[in-house]
């Protein structure tokens, strides 16, 4: 009985130092993303959408570094994403975060007017949008995040 204490206890603490060390890459990763001047998708490994999102962005004259993370949650939350307004992946590209398959107009729009903004998103995953599958079916809303509040950026 006890060395099952003592076994417990020990997978514990290597299970809590390989959170924290996950933790931490993200973020060492989440700030070189915000000083490199180029975008940085951070995605999961098993997205395949996201792949898409990725050559969308590529194809649209971007240098994107992509960056698989099993740790998505410290990426909306270093950027303060409510749930609601969270996608597959997370974009950055200077101070800015661009959130899901957001159309490449409105990442154009957002990198030429510099608006006071944390950023931009496109909840959910709609057909159609950059990287995913489907017809389009309406209009696009994308709206913008700052300090928690949340404002319409553009339609597309």
């Amino acid at each position: 009985m006890k060395h099952t204490k003592i076994f417990f206890v020990i997978g514990l603490l290597l299970v809590s130092v390989f959170i924290m060390g996950c933790s931490n890459n993200v973020s060492d990763k989440i700030n070189s993303a915000k000083e490199a001047g180029k975008i940085t998708v951070f995605k999961s490994p098993s997205c395949g959408c996201c792949v898409g999102y990725v050559e969308e962005l590529r194809r649209n004259g971007f240098q994107v570094e992509v960056v698989e993370t099993n740790n998505m949650q410290a990426v909306k939350q270093e950027y303060n994403i409510p749930s609601n307004m969270e996608s597959c992946h997370t974009t950055v590209v200077g101070d800015y975060f661009v959130e899901g398959h957001v159309p490449i107009e409105a990442v154009n729009k957002l990198l030429e007017e510099k608006p006071q903004i944390d950023g931009i998103t496109l909840p959910r995953m709609p057909a159609g949008s950059p990287g995913m599958p489907g017809i389009k079916k309406e209009p696009f809303r994308i709206l913008s995040l700052s300090d928690g509040k949340i404002d319409e950026f553009m339609e597309v």
